[in-house]
């Protein structure tokens, strides 16, 4: 069957699925270019290197290294870094706030995704049962019909579910993916606050 009759065939709820698959699939592209983008570099190599400035007691070289590397662990750092002189009090709490910050940007429009994962089946059969009402409805009027026509109108009805899993699977499958990587995230960004602290503390006093 063409697209363009299984689109008319669904009705309006047909429609509402392809707005929410679109929004859908922009949101995944999105969020999945934006953490690879931001886990190119290693923690473990940013943090050698954070390290070694650090051991020379060149501050603003471990500074600039921040800025020029675009991930979440660098923000936390660079905030840790700039308050070196400050007690342990201050500098730990910067960089717990910073990691809230970068843990937010990380699950900007995640939440949507889920939600539509969660609910595009619902919308299909929703469909579903309005494209059944409107088969017996016919049928009714009609004042004929027989197993033929029954079946019929089924097949075209179940369309409406068919396109909602097609929807929700892939949303599914891409927030659990985006969960996944918010708490590497997360966990890199805990691992490099413990290592930058101990680092200023014990280096830089």
């Amino acid at each position: 069957m063409p697209l363009w009759k299984i689109i008319n065939t669904g009705g309006i709820t047909i429609y509402i699925l392809v707005a929410c698959s679109i929004l859908s699939l922009a949101i995944i592209f999105e969020r999945f270019v934006y953490y690879r983008k931001r886990s190119r570099i290693k923690r473990i190599d940013f943090m050698a290197e954070i390290k070694a400035q650090l051991l020379k007691g060149n501050i603003k070289g471990a500074v600039m290294l921040c800025n020029d590397t675009d991930t979440p662990y660098s923000s936390v750092v660079h905030s840790g870094l700039n308050l070196h002189g400050h007690s342990e009090v201050v500098i730990s709490n910067t960089m717990e706030r910073e990691i809230s910050v970068e843990t937010t940007k990380l699950e900007r429009f995640t939440s949507i995704v889920g939600t539509l994962g969660s609910t595009a089946v619902y919308i299909g059969l929703f469909g579903t049962v309005l494209g059944i009402i409107r088969a017996f409805r016919d049928i009714s009027v009609s004042g004929s019909g027989g197993l033929s026509v029954v079946i019929n109108g089924i097949s075209e009805a179940l369309i409406c579910t068919a396109a909602g899993l097609a929807v929700a699977i892939p949303a599914v499958i891409a927030y659990n993916y985006f969960i996944k990587m918010i708490d590497n995230f997360v966990v890199d960004m805990e691992l490099c606050a413990s290592e930058t602290m101990d680092l200023v503390t014990a280096k830089l006093k």
